[in-house]
């Protein structure tokens, strides 16, 4: 065991975050605090702060792949723990699991092979031999819910669960400005031009690493043509026959919750 036992431990095998399974099915599961956690007398790698969880500082570690939970315990990955989790302990594992992702992947310099060292003072790696700085990586993504009126264009990928549907989203290109990337992706993946593009909001979103910039846009021309291989279905919905809709804590949620609640009298 490293570090300050008296916080929040959020400890990873690989991409899995290790739990207590209080209840398998709904809200209960929770990260190790204090005592238990020196308990459980697990030895990690080297551990980083990560914030706070109701004044209590937060820490994020990784175990050897082949770890095994101990007795009452389980490793998950995030997905399985949204609703599970406390939604702010939810949003620092996703920030732990991140630092603990970049910290692995840049231990070499990526430009002359060298070991990198770890910066007290900085978020960083840096070769001590060429003086390249390694920054965790973090990929900005748009996500956006077009209007045409009082409906709302959503699509499904193929990989989603049955029946539920999202606002567009995609990742920023080289070179792109944000409103750049909203209207090449919606015509790209739909076939459709927008117009009088509004920002939301944002929302860190850690599969693997993005931040994910939400906006607003209204329909200005085109017939919907899914992209194929990309966009299983796409239809204008309105809030009388919407379909099944994405998870509570993502910004796509809160963007179509906003939608909801300007045309539900």
């Amino acid at each position: 065991m490293n570090g300050d036992p008296q916080g929040f431990w959020f400890v990873f095998r690989g991409s899995e975050l290790l739990v207590h399974e209080e209840n398998t099915e709904g809200p209960g599961a929770r990260v190790p605090l204090g005592d238990e956690w020196t308990g459980l007398g697990l030895e990690t790698g080297e551990p980083h702060a990560v914030g706070f969880l109701g004044g209590i500082r937060c820490y994020a570690a990784g175990l050897a792949p082949e770890a095994a939970p101990p007795a009452g315990m389980a490793f998950e990955g995030l997905r399985r723990l949204w609703g599970r989790l406390d939604e702010e302990a939810w949003k620092l594992a996703g920030r732990a699991v991140q630092m603990l992702e970049w910290d692995r992947n840049h231990r070499f310099c990526g430009r002359c092979g060298t070991p990198t060292e770890r910066r007290s003072h900085e978020l960083s790696r840096t070769c001590p031999d060429c003086g390249l700085q390694h920054f965790p990586r973090i990929s900005p993504a748009v996500i956006v819910r077009v209007e045409r009126g009082d409906e709302i264009l959503l699509a499904r990928s193929p990989h989603f669960a049955p029946g539920v549907y999202s606002t567009l989203a995609g990742f920023v290109e080289p070179g792109e400005s944000l409103e750049d990337t909203i209207r090449r992706e919606i015509q790209e993946e739909v076939g459709v031009a927008v117009t009088n593009i509004r920002y939301f909001g944002s929302q860190p979103w850690p599969f693997p690493n993005s931040l994910m910039i939400g906006f607003v846009a209204d329909y200005e021309s085109g017939e919907i043509t899914p992209q194929e291989g990309e966009i299983e279905d796409a239809r204008w919905f309105t809030v009388d026959n919407l379909p099944g809709l994405p998870s509570k804590y993502s910004i796509a949620r809160a963007l179509l919750e906003e939608f909801i609640a300007k045309r539900t009298p």
